[in-house]
Order: structure tokens, then C-alpha cells, then sequence
């Protein structure tokens, strides 16, 4: 069952990776593929990291590793996507 979960969220994780490397090529200007970057790829790699602490939930190293990848990308992802969209702002990018 354990197995099962993980690899639920391991595809999970990756199908949201995928879909923002797909929003970064289609969408049209700088913030809207910022936005989509970060949301989907932030989600992304929290449900990989999830996924990774599920499946080593008997060893404390890999899965305390793991939770903490995931608290420190969902504390600087949205300050980098609001400083990156504030210079592009300042700078005049259409």
C-alpha cells in the first residue's frame, strides 16, 4: 500500500512538472509563464518530495530531507516569483 501511495504521488508530482514546462512554452508574456512556472512547478516537486518521504517513512534521514526540500521551496518560490515579477514590472517588460 505503502508503494501504491508514493507512486501516486511521484506521478502526480511529474504530470505538474510537465504541465508547467508545457505553460512555460505556450503562455505569451513574462508573467503569465512565471505564474504558471511557479504554482505548478512548486506542486510539482512538493508531491515528489512527498512522495520520496512516503516511501522511506522507516528511515528518518531521506524522509526528514524531503519534508524539509518541501517547506523551503514553499517559502521561497512565491517570494522569487514576486521579486522576479516586481523587476519585470519596474523594468517595463510588455
Amino acid at each position: 500500500m505503502i508503494e501504491a501511495i508514493s507512486i501516486f504521488l511521484l506521478l502526480s508530482g511529474t504530470a505538474f512538472c510537465v504541465i508547467s514546462a508545457i505553460g512555460v512554452v505556450r503562455m505569451p508574456d513574462l508573467y503569465l509563464r512565471m505564474s504558471s512556472s511557479t504554482k505548478s512547478s512548486t506542486l510539482g516537486v512538493g508531491l515528489i518530495m512527498l512522495g520520496v518521504a512516503v516511501n522511506f517513512y522507516h528511515e528518518l534521514g531521506p524522509a526528514a530531507r524531503a519534508v524539509a526540500i518541501v517547506f523551503f521551496l514553499l517559502i521561497t518560490a512565491p517570494v522569487s516569483a514576486h521579486l522576479i515579477g516586481r523587476a519585470a514590472y519596474h523594468t517595463g517588460v510588455p
